[in-house]
């Protein structure tokens, strides 16, 4: 099967949840700097997932310039990563909402760990189609960075329960490491 189709899919799915996030922020009544204050939990959670989409966007679509056909799996594996990034706008809105307390910082976590979990299942099914031999399974190698990232995240949603801080503090850090350009996709197109 081509590949088109879930490029596309996966555009405007991602284009929907940062438009849903962003509508999850009011406008404030008033016309002063003092009237955004109340609204930084919801602007800081906001940011974070931002980066997040763009994040997940960003080795999409450089994981798709390797991919050359996929097949049901994978998009059965691709709609299972799907879910759970749709979910990011309501975990984030509840994390902003309620000031980074500590459920809702910790169904965050999940969400984030769902969504890691999503993305190195749908990888390896797309190895497993494009074989254990071939340039989309060199370009992931080892996949280091997505299990240090899925026990990051464990460890985040843990910190979650001493202190909701430190959870984001891990939750921050993972965006930290992703936002590092992946080169791996790049180096075997090269």
């Amino acid at each position: 099967m081509h590949k088109n189709r879930l490029e596309a899919f996966t555009d405007g799915v991602l284009a929907i949840v940062i438009t849903i996030m962003v509508l999850e922020i009011k406008v404030p009544h008033g016309d002063t700097l003092q009237a955004l204050l109340p609204l930084w939990p919801k602007l800081l959670s906001y940011a974070l997932s931002f980066i997040y989409v763009g994040i997940y966007w960003n080795n999409h679509h450089h994981t798709m310039q390797v991919v050359k056909s996929v097949n049901g799996t994978i998009l059965w594996t691709h709609t299972h990563l799907v879910i759970w990034l749709s979910l990011l706008p309501f975990s984030t809105g509840w994390m902003g909402e309620n000031h980074f307390a500590t459920l809702p910082t910790i169904l965050y976590g999940i969400n984030l760990l769902l969504c890691a979990i999503a993305y190195f299942i749908w990888a390896h099914s797309l190895i497993n189609h494009h074989g254990e031999k071939s340039v989309l399974a060199e370009a992931f190698g080892n996949d280091l960075k997505g299990k240090i990232s899925i026990v990051l995240y464990c460890l985040g949603i843990g910190f979650s329960l001493v202190n909701h801080w430190l959870g984001l503090a891990i939750y921050s850090l993972v965006a930290l490491i992703w936002l590092v350009p992946d080169k791996r996709m790049a180096k075997v197109l090269s």
